[in-house]
């Protein structure tokens, strides 16, 4: 009975909490206010050795929906062809932008990660903030010891600006 228990609680917070009837369109989704924090809940029981727990919300092929945690800096990354549109709900820490990408090396065709961004300019976030990643650019997220950030990370296609 526990078993099955926790298999209906985990559902539930894996899916949107918000009906959708019969009358929306196929692909529809909102995840609302109380449905995104309980999965701000739920993440910090996940963190993989990287420091960092992640669930897709939705993935519609063309462009997806997932929402990370991490509890220390990230690695740089970079996204020849993804815009990365990030929604923060909890936390804070702080956007690397730009700059140069020590020990780069590629992992799929066009995406990039490195052990730490040289430059670039740093931008404080915080719970309720929104940044729009152009394709192409290096950033990484950086957290203060003993803190945390969590937020909607919507990726979309586009093209480098280099």
């Amino acid at each position: 009975m526990k078993i099955a228990v926790r298999l209906l609680a985990a559902a539930l917070v894996a899916a949107p909490a918000t009906t959708i009837t019969g009358a929306d369109p196929p692909g529809f989704a909102i995840w609302s206010a109380r449905d995104l924090k309980a999965h701000d809940a739920a993440l910090p029981a996940h963190v993989a050795a990287d420091h960092s727990s992640r669930e897709t919300l939705a993935d519609y092929g063309d462009h997806r929906f997932r929402m990370l945690y991490r509890d220390t800096d990230g690695n740089p990354e970079q996204h020849d062809a993804i815009i990365d549109i990030v929604m923060v709900q909890s936390g804070e820490g702080a956007l690397q932008l730009g700059g140069t990408m020590i020990g780069r090396r590629t992992t799929t065709a066009g995406e990039y990660v490195g052990t730490r961004l040289d430059g670039g300019e740093r931008h404080p976030l915080g719970p309720g903030d929104i940044v729009h990643i152009p394709a192409g650019i290096p950033h990484s997220f950086l957290v203060t010891p003993g803190k945390h950030i969590t937020y909607v990370l919507l990726k979309i296609p586009g093209t480098s600006a280099q």
